[in-house]
């Protein structure tokens, strides 16, 4: 089951371990800071297409943001 907690954890775990700012991820994606502050805090979240494009920006797979896998890993 998707979990908003899940994804939001992870979210801004790897933009912390990225050294990039809620700003840039806003930029990213087209959207306010304060939505990726929402997203971060389990509050809301995101469209398909926007997913794919955190997935591209981080090297990682889709199911690792969600939470449908514990490796980030793409093959």
């Amino acid at each position: 089951m998707f979990s908003r907690k899940i994804f939001g954890e992870r979210l801004k775990q790897l933009r912390i371990e990225k050294k990039a700012r809620q700003f840039n991820l806003a930029e990213l994606l087209n959207v306010t800071r304060t939505q990726i502050s929402d997203i971060e805090n389990g509050k809301t979240t995101t469209t398909i297409e926007k997913l794919w494009l955190l997935a591209d920006y981080f090297d990682v797979t889709i199911d690792y943001l969600v939470g449908r896998s514990d490796d980030p890993k793409r093959r």
